[in-house]
């Protein structure tokens, strides 16, 4: 049985490269509340990306904390910051297991939206490009208008492609950061 002329099968070329790659997640972190036990928000994104690894899969990229300005009626600042994580999960049950984390530490889902909260946690993209489910929309709408996003996200995947606008993460961070 002889090859097929053309490029080699996606996983065959993976196996060429020397591994096969897990899919990978962009995800923003967020707090502006102190946790007893953790501390400022600075520590609970910190203490958070460290919960990811243990639980996710493999984070192999995290951006520096920024402070921002909150969004909405909350007034506390907040810190964010943006890991990849290589993980074998769908995307619905990577957002569970996000969502229960934002619970074990401390989040608690009100009627109010942005208001103060110890941690949130957002799937803003994944190597698998777009994805629609019940709760969940990839990549996340709302990630290409919030700098306190794209800022984190450009640190660490700067040439990572939204799917919906072809655009690099670092073209849309950059055309947040441009004055008005």
């Amino acid at each position: 049985m002889g090859l097929l002329p053309g490029p080699p099968p996606a996983a065959l070329h993976s196996h060429l490269r020397g591994h096969l790659s897990a899919p990978r997640f962009l995800i923003a972190l967020g707090s502006n509340c102190r946790l007893p036990d953790i501390g400022l928000p600075r520590a609970v994104v910190a203490h958070a990306m460290d919960r990811l690894e243990e639980t996710a899969g493999q984070v192999v990229a995290r951006s520096p904390i920024i402070d921002s300005r909150p969004v909405g009626p909350s007034r506390r600042t907040f810190a964010n910051s943006a890991v990849v994580i290589e993980s074998e999960l769908a995307p619905p049950a990577m957002l569970a297991l996000l969502q229960d984390l934002e619970v074990q530490m401390g989040r608690k889902r009100r009627g109010q939206r942005w208001g103060p909260r110890t941690l949130d946690l957002d799937i803003v993209l994944w190597s698998g490009g777009l994805h629609a489910s019940p709760g969940l929309r990839i990549p996340h709408p709302l990630f290409g208008q919030r700098f306190f996003v794209t800022g984190p996200a450009a640190a660490i995947a700067p040439d990572w492609r939204d799917p919906a606008t072809g655009l690099s993460v670092a073209q849309i961070n950059s055309r947040l950061s441009k004055p008005r």
